[in-house]
């Protein structure tokens, strides 16, 4: 008789978390939880929750604000989709719809906190966590001030590096804070390039 093969625990959960209709009641475009995950990744990238094109592609950061955030890295493509050295893991698993007043909704309640921790101790090659925008950073730090956790960054290396959130809104917020292009981008992909290579 022939042996069942095993599944490791980690595909095992992401099958599980595709798989997850939770809040499907609630979402206006219906569950599509996208993540990529592995017990390899070097990097982990917390992002708030993929919006409508990431929801259409099924793939993390497809979108203007995927291009910045690679940008800021100073990685192409193909490193930041290898799935074997980086791993992203959002707030919230699936597209939460709009808010009224424009923007999309906050990541739903409670994705995070049954997602992350079961994924976490599954991905122990992480060596550094950017965490992606105010949801990100409250979610592991605690709630505070995103501008202020990203001007005191060095604070959280080298275990977290909190950013703002990529989008075109940013833009005005890097004019206004210099800081950011001169001190944490190089410091940022100084990290990158040693966890990457």
């Amino acid at each position: 008789m022939a042996e069942t093969p095993t599944i490791d625990p980690l595909t095992a959960l992401a099958a599980e978390a595709r798989a997850c209709v939770r809040c499907a009641a609630e979402l206006p475009l219906g569950p599509r939880p996208v993540f990529r995950v592995s017990a390899t990744a070097r990097l982990l990238i917390i992002g708030q929750a993929p919006g409508t094109k990431v929801h259409d592609s099924g793939v993390p950061f497809t979108d203007a604000s995927g291009r910045r955030l690679r940008a800021w890295l100073g990685i192409d493509e193909a490193v930041f989709y290898d799935t074997a050295r980086v791993a992203i893991l959002p707030v919230g698993l699936c597209y939460p719809g709009r808010l009224a007043r424009g923007g999309d909704a906050p990541p739903r309640p409670g994705c995070a906190s049954l997602w992350h921790p079961r994924f976490r101790p599954l991905m122990p090659g992480i060596a550094l966590t950017l965490l992606v925008g105010g949801y990100a950073q409250d979610f592991v730090l605690g709630r505070g001030r995103m501008g202020e956790r990203v001007a005191d960054f060095r604070r959280y290396l080298p275990h977290y590096l909190p950013l703002p959130h990529p989008s075109w809104r940013t833009t005005a917020w890097e004019r206004a804070n210099p800081w950011f292009g001169a001190e944490l981008l190089p410091a940022l992909r100084r990290h990158i390039a040693r966890l990457l290579v």
